[in-house]
């Protein structure tokens, strides 16, 4: 498979640098606290950004004109993330509205809930959060537990947890998975909640990701009305098998990676570290590793161009992209571990503090190798 940006591509991708050279800030690394998603200042930052990419025609580029995009190709919208996280991502985790909740609310949402999303979204003025992993229900996420408990009169009552959830402090709605119903994947429902409702209480989960980078989210008693139910109820599963898909091959969070690691390259090469040939192969593991990843990711996208339904080409893509940030880990970790130290780099440093989770956010390692066991390989499974 061969892959050749358009004079299109090219032209969009120099528009996306030339907004970024004229609105980021000299020092961005310091100031958004060494490209932290979740610290206050890239929080305000990207309130105010995002509506500018949306002034430019820059922010959702991919989505139909009927409903506020630019009606472009999907290609646009994974050059629009590689740049976007090559720099640290300035959109915070405004990303998600535009990879996934935008699609699923097109696709499953009323009349009424398209309203009231999608020109916000579209405007860059909204974000959401992701309710789904809970503490005994991550990597088997139809063993959840929160309950959203019908009234009868078409309203809910929710009470359960959430955890891991990026961006839960600051964002405007949370994307709410629960039970209703029955056991397993015929019991779910999915909501837009709102996050400032009565009930809701967010507590910040400390990391190396970041300041806000994950959190626990708590719903005592929490009532929610019809309008917040996202497709039929019991119903929610087939949305989240849909945003599943969107937000494993969402974002190309390889580019903050292989910056970083090219950063780090200049390091060792100035001091003459590469100089030596064990550590100049481990780089050229690295740097196939990331570029596998690519090609990877761009396959997938490729096959949502011509409307193929996802399928374990995600995962693999998916894993691919853990494998590569793993093997530069390992390399920074290894060879240039006084960079970390010292945070002599905040790219490498950044890259370096992002690429150690990726092998759980958007779906564990282990979960996609399970799906491609099953789905690729037609493995029995194994006895317990």
């Amino acid at each position: 498979m061969e892959f050749a940006w358009t004079p299109e591509h090219r032209a969009f991708r120099q528009r996306l640098r030339d907004v970024l050279a004229a609105n980021l800030p000299d020092n961005w690394p310091v100031v958004s606290n060494g490209y932290d998603n979740g610290s206050d200042a890239s929080v305000a930052f990207s309130r105010k950004f995002c509506p500018i990419l949306a002034e430019e025609g820059l922010l959702i580029p991919h989505w139909p004109k009927e409903n506020g995009g630019g009606g472009l190709d999907a290609f646009h919208h994974w050059i629009l993330g590689e740049e976007m996280w090559g720099v640290g991502e300035p959109r915070a985790y405004q990303y998600m509205s535009i990879n996934w909740v935008g699609p699923a609310i097109i696709k499953f949402g009323t009349p009424e809930q398209q309203a009231e999303h999608l020109p916000r979204i579209c405007g860059g003025t909204i974000s959401y959060c992701q309710g789904f992993s809970e503490p005994g229900a991550g990597s088997d996420l139809a063993a959840l537990r929160t309950r959203a408990e019908p009234t009868g009169d078409g309203r809910y009552i929710v009470n359960g947890q959430k955890i891991w959830t990026s961006a839960a402090s600051f964002a405007d709605a949370c994307i709410l998975l629960a039970r209703t119903g029955a056991e397993r994947h015929a019991g779910i429902s999915m909501f837009i909640v709102p996050m400032d409702l009565p009930g809701i209480t967010v507590r910040v989960i400390p990391g190396m990701q970041g300041e806000r980078a994950m959190h626990e989210v708590f719903f005592d008693d929490v009532e929610v009305g019809p309008e917040c139910l996202l497709g039929t109820e019991n119903g929610g599963w087939k949305v989240a098998t849909e945003v599943l898909a969107n937000e494993r091959i969402g974002v190309p969070r390889y580019a903050l990676t292989w910056r970083g690691f090219n950063k780090a390259l200049e390091h060792l090469r100035l001091d003459g570290r590469l100089e030596n040939a064990a550590i100049r192969a481990r780089a050229a593991r690295c740097e196939a590793a990331l570029k596998a990843a690519r090609l990877a990711a761009l396959g997938v996208i490729n096959a949502r161009i011509h409307h193929r339904p996802a399928d374990v080409s995600v995962n693999v893509a998916r894993y691919a992209a853990v494998w590569a940030d793993r093997q530069v880990v390992e390399f920074l970790g290894d060879f240039a571990g006084d960079l970390l130290f010292y945070d002599v780099d905040a790219v490498v440093t950044a890259a370096y503090k992002r690429a150690t989770s990726i092998g759980i956010g958007a779906g564990a390692a282990e979960v996609q190798l399970n799906l491609v066991s099953r789905n690729l390989l037609q493995m029995p499974r194994g006895n317990a």
